[in-house]
């Protein structure tokens, strides 16, 4: 399932408003009182959780980059080292998602690296042609780049794919692939980094000059449909399709990262986007969040959000076995994963978004 293109949310209108005039016709501005603690969560958020963890893509990419061309035909050690380095990447991409705003969606680097199902006659062609295989060349078809083209042929379709059957043109598909996914993490890291495209500035100055955002508010909006989109993807997509895709049955096929049996952890670091955000915390960084916000001044609701995002975790990682094995011997398990994202997802969108709109 290729994804569908993420849109930025519509932009609040400005926080600030003017009083009337005094008697000396001077302008009185009006200022949140809150505005300090806005100006802390969007900058923890945008710096220390959003860059740090597209900054932990990067580094991975690198390290995948290079266990790959460390690779080579029969050796089980060094193909186990990609197989590690492929999944170390993944983690932060499927811990990016809930924040597809930004260079990831305008810059088209979400389906440049991420696109579902591959494209396997597409890979077979190119595979079989007497071109060079460059990252240059994989430009032309999303299906036939990214995670998950490198995920087929170092796992393969089934697998079960060992070092022996590797051939010489798939590791030059695969050094080409690998490299053309560092380029894209590298794009989308220096696109929020200060010394990059700096688009972290509209955050850490929403409400100012030179940001998109017209309001902070608008800037925490943005956020907050962020996590409302992932956790609808979880539920509604990538849980569903598999599990009753086939006219309530199981749909094997339809499951993301089944080569690699890593959809589980795939789903659980989704909601663990939806965590990091909101609790403001990524990698030993512990800054403020969401939370902060709605701790101001609905305890209850804070307690609340943070309950669902543990409980829809626990369920994901609860389900026994592979995701593949579980929609069809283990169902009751996955639909309770998908209930507790659902419960999860309502009360964002029910609850958390309204919180944000009536700021």
């Amino acid at each position: 399932m290729k994804k569908s293109a993420i849109f930025l949310s519509s932009i609040a209108v400005a926080a600030l408003s003017f009083t009337s005039c005094s008697d000396n016709d001077e302008s009185t501005e009006t200022v949140d009182p809150n505005a300090d603690l806005y100006t802390e969560v969007l900058t923890d958020v945008s710096l220390d959780v959003i860059t740090e963890t597209y900054n932990s893509l990067y580094t991975n990419a690198g390290i995948l980059e290079t266990a790959v061309s460390n690779l080579t035909i029969g050796d089980e050690t060094e193909l186990s080292a990609v197989k590690t380095a492929w999944q170390n990447t993944r983690a932060p991409w499927e811990e990016s998602e809930g924040f597809l705003y930004g260079p990831v969606d305008t810059e088209g680097i979400d389906p440049a690296i991420d696109s579902w199902p591959v494209d396997v006659n597409a890979i077979n062609n190119i595979l079989n042609s007497g071109n060079a295989i460059t990252s240059t060349l994989l430009e032309s078809n999303n299906e036939a780049r990214g995670f998950h083209t490198i995920e087929y042929f170092i796992w393969g379709l089934d697998g079960n794919k060992t070092a022996a059957d590797l051939t010489t043109r798939e590791i030059e598909y695969l050094t080409a692939a690998t490299q053309n996914l560092k380029a894209q993490t590298e794009d989308l890291y220096f696109g929020w980094l200060a010394t990059g495209d700096n688009f972290a500035f509209n955050f850490t100055n929403a409400g100012e000059t030179g940001s998109i955002y017209t309001s902070q508010k608008g800037a925490l909006q943005e956020i907050v449909e962020g996590l409302v989109i992932i956790a609808d993807e979880v539920a509604n997509g990538k849980i569903e399709e598999p599990l009753n895709g086939n006219n309530g049955s199981a749909k094997p096929e339809a499951e993301e990262s089944r080569f690699s049996n890593n959809s589980k952890l795939d789903f659980a670091d989704n909601i663990r986007s939806i965590q990091n955000i909101y609790l403001g915390d990524f990698n030993g960084n512990n800054g403020n969040g969401i939370t902060n916000v709605v701790d101001l001044t609905n305890a209850t609701l804070d307690a609340q959000i943070k309950t669902a995002i543990s409980d829809a975790i626990t369920a994901i990682e609860a389900i026994p076995g592979t995701f593949t094995d579980a929609i069809e011997n283990n169902r009751t398990a996955v639909q309770n994963a998908q209930t507790k994202v659902a419960d999860l997802l309502t009360v964002l969108e029910s609850d958390l978004v309204p919180f944000i709109t009536n700021l």
